[in-house]
């Protein structure tokens, strides 16, 4: 009995924070990210996933941007940095 209460636990936790996928963009899908922005003025830095949307790191007119990505590989989210 005394077993089952931490298995009952973890089973617990794994249902309260379900796994987010979080897979990176493949490699041509990274090329095409960097030169649609390039294209509208951003220097791509950093590409990553997050939250299952694509998150970019670049800059634009000496301004960081977070920008996040939908599957579509529109900007659908943007936050200035400093």
């Amino acid at each position: 009995m005394i077993r089952k209460i931490p298995l009952a636990a973890a089973l617990a936790l794994a249902c309260a924070f379900p796994a987010v996928a979080s897979s990176m963009p493949d490699a041509a899908t990274q090329a095409k990210i960097t030169a649609d922005l390039k294209a509208q003025g951003y220097e791509v830095r950093k590409i990553d996933s997050e939250d299952g949307m694509i998150e970019v790191y670049a800059v634009k007119d000496g301004k960081t941007y977070e920008l996040y990505l939908d599957a579509n590989l529109k900007i659908v989210r943007s936050k200035e940095g400093s």
